[in-house]
C-alpha cells in the first residue's frame, strides 16, 4: 500500500513538470527604436522570472523562453529600460525610447569644406575675379572726377565677359557643394531607411535648393526630408526630367 501511495506522488509530480515545461515555448522578438522604427542591436534582455538572458543581434532580432505572464526587460545605453509582458504573442515587439534628443547620424568624411574650395578657386583665378569686378566707373586723380576707361573697357571686352562667365560658374560650383555638404545620402537614408538606387532616386527627384540649404536649420532640413519622403513613397520608381540649362545668348553687332 504505501508503495503505491508512493509511485502515485511520483506520477502527481511528473505531470506537474510536464504541464510546466509544455506551458514554457520559445518566441522571436525584435527590438525597434520608437522615434526612427530602425532596428537596434546589441539590447540586453531579461525573463525576469526565469533570469535567462541575452542580447539581440544587429538585425534587431533575438529568441527568448517564456511562460504565460513572464515580464522581459530590455535594456541600452542611451535608451530608457523597457518591460512588457508576454501575453502569448507569436512575436514579441519592443519599442525603446531614447533618453536622449535624437539627432540623425552623419558620417563625416575628410573632405575640404565649401568654403575651402571656394577660397581656392578665387587664389586660383585671381586675375579673373580682378577682371570680372571692374569696379567703379568713376575715378578721382588729381584734376577731380572723371570716368574710368580702365572699368568700361573690363566691363565690355571679351575677356572681361570671359571672367565674369567663368566666376559665375564658381560661384555654381560653390552653391551646389553647400547642397552636397548638408544633403548626404547618409542624413536621407537614415531618416527614410532608403538605400541603392531607390536612394539615388529619391536624392535626384527631391533635392533642395541652395537657397533654402543655406539657411535652413538641421531641424528645417530633417523634416523637409521627411515631407518628401512621404510623396516618394507613393511613387519611388518616378524619374522627374532633368531641368534644362540656362543658356546664355549673346549676340554681336
Amino acid at each position: 500500500m504505501e508503495t503505491i501511495r508512493i509511485l502515485f506522488i511520483v506520477f502527481l509530480l511528473s505531470i506537474s513538470s510536464f504541464l510546466g515545461f509544455t506551458q514554457t515555448k520559445t518566441v522571436q522578438g525584435i527590438v525597434f527604436d520608437k522615434d526612427t522604427n530602425q532596428r537596434i542591436g546589441k539590447v540586453f534582455i531579461k525573463n525576469e522570472k526565469t533570469k535567462e538572458n541575452t542580447f539581440n543581434n544587429v538585425r534587431g532580432e533575438f529568441d527568448m523562453h517564456v511562460s504565460q505572464g513572464d515580464l522581459i526587460v530590455t535594456e541600452k545605453e542611451g535608451f530608457f529600460a523597457d518591460t512588457i509582458r508576454y501575453n502569448g504573442q507569436q512575436v514579441l515587439m519592443v519599442y525603446l525610447k531614447r533618453s536622449s534628443i535624437y539627432i540623425p547620424e552623419v558620417n563625416v568624411v575628410a573632405r575640404r569644406s565649401p568654403e575651402e574650395v571656394l577660397k581656392q578657386r578665387r587664389e586660383d583665378f585671381s586675375k579673373a575675379y580682378k577682371l570680372a569686378d571692374p569696379g567703379s566707373i568713376f575715378s578721382v586723380g588729381p584734376t577731380g572726377a572723371g570716368v574710368s576707361i580702365g572699368s568700361i573697357f573690363n566691363m565690355l571686352s571679351r575677356e572681361g565677359k570671359n571672367a565674369r562667365r567663368l566666376t559665375n560658374i564658381i560661384q555654381q560650383e560653390y552653391e551646389q557643394n553647400v547642397v552636397d555638404s548638408k544633403f548626404t545620402p547618409d542624413l536621407v537614408s537614415n531618416l527614410t531607411g532608403l538605400s541603392g538606387q531607390k536612394l539615388a532616386n529619391f536624392m535626384r527627384n527631391y533635392r533642395p535648393t541652395y537657397n533654402f540649404v543655406s539657411i535652413a536649420s538641421p531641424y528645417e532640413l530633417s523634416s523637409y526630408i521627411r515631407s518628401k519622403y512621404e510623396i516618394f513613397k507613393l511613387n519611388p520608381n518616378l524619374r522627374f526630367l532633368p531641368t534644362l540649362p540656362d543658356i546664355n545668348l549673346e549676340v554681336n553687332n
